[in-house]
């Protein structure tokens, strides 16, 4: 399992719209996109540049709940992967 520091959250932003890729504790973004599938190539990008890989994307639906989470390429395990 990767540190909460090589993890990287994909939140919907209720003020400006669009949505944020933000990393554990932080107190602003690191990014912001219009959507949801451009938030998602910047933190995959972020997890494997910073992280190393051994971190994970975790996303979160509009409800405030998360509904997918993608493993890192050096946090993958060689079972599948059913969501």
């Amino acid at each position: 399992m990767a540190n909460n520091d090589e993890d990287r959250y994909l939140v919907p932003n209720k003020d400006r719209g669009g949505w944020d890729v933000v990393g554990e504790d932080a107190k602003r973004a690191s990014a912001h996109f219009d959507t949801q599938a451009e938030a998602i190539a910047r933190a995959r990008e972020i997890v494997e540049d910073s992280g190393r890989g051994k971190g994970d994307v975790r996303i979160q639906g509009e409800n405030g709940q998360f509904r997918d989470s993608d493993s890192g390429s050096r946090n993958e395990t060689r079972a599948k992967d059913h969501r």
